[in-house]
């Protein structure tokens, strides 16, 4: 498991390319019969990938947790982006189809990760946040997410943004997660943008062909930078920061949050005009 340390926005001011890639974008999630996660320190997410294709996959404890095993004080929410998954937890089996999310609670021992179809293996991204107590484990198809209707053709934003792991839907202590997807035509994301100080936020772009690219939008309002990514990549973004996004086609990305307020209205909403 890699780690990522917090950083500031005094010290962002002064990255180059290099450096803001290494410390914002997670390029490589997705590896036939692997698990990589990534643990920033931004709230103690962790963000991670996993593409059963021959075989099944446990998703372990790492060492530096320190646990005995991956859910003993931590709860995850999985989306599938890819061909039919199979997740086990505690001998209960959930099949996902793409876009289905499964969250699992706190204290959950055993986790398995399967593809149903070799020939079309399941992409199973997850996010996972510290827990204080138990949720049940609970399935949702993003059909049965509280979808919001946003923008329009006129400003390249006409999208529909999924809320399923939230105070509305499955509930987790502080984990919230959901799927938005944009219509053809529309390349821009989160704008107006906005920051929430109190809760950091992960985003994986999906959905993009072989040479399409996003420029995701980040940094202080008045000190905005970017970061070219490609498929399947996504943004570790910390709480100081905007989180926005331009493409050079239409795309889809999950989104995922955690940290002290649970409610979507915790958010200051930075204008267009008040960017530099």
């Amino acid at each position: 498991m890699e780690i990522r340390h917090s950083t500031n926005p005094f010290d962002a001011k002064r990255y180059d390319t290099a450096q803001l890639r290494q410390h914002y974008l997670i390029e490589k999630l997705f590896e036939s019969d692997r698990v990589h996660m990534v643990y920033t320190h931004e709230d103690r997410m962790i963000v991670g990938g996993a593409q059963p294709v021959k075989e099944a996959l446990t998703l372990e404890a790492p060492e530096m947790l320190r646990t005995e095993y991956f859910l003993e004080r931590r709860e995850v929410g999985f989306v599938n982006i890819g061909g039919e998954a199979v997740v086990t937890a505690d001998g209960e089996r959930h099949e996902l189809q793409k876009l289905d999310t499964l969250y699992v609670g706190k204290g959950v021992r055993n986790l398995k990760l399967e593809s149903k179809d070799a020939s079309r293996p399941a992409k199973l991204y997850f996010c996972s946040a510290l827990a204080h107590a138990p949720y049940p484990t609970r399935k949702a198809p993003i059909q049965e997410a509280n979808t919001q209707y946003l923008g329009s053709q006129a400003t390249s934003n006409e999208r529909e943004l999924n809320q399923i792991v939230h105070e509305g839907g499955i509930h987790s202590c502080q984990l919230m997660m959901g799927i938005t997807v944009l219509k053809p035509g529309s390349v821009w994301n989160t704008m107006p943008s906005h920051v929430h100080d109190r809760r950091m936020e992960a985003y994986l772009y999906f959905d993009l062909n072989e040479g399409a690219r996003v420029f995701h939008m980040m940094g202080e309002p008045d000190e905005t930078r970017h970061l070219v990514v490609a498929n399947e990549q996504a943004i570790i973004s910390p709480p100081w920061s905007i989180h926005s996004g331009v493409g050079t086609s239409n795309y889809a990305f999950v989104w995922s949050m955690a940290g002290e307020n649970y409610t979507f209205k915790d958010m200051d909403v930075v204008p267009p005009a008040g960017l530099k």
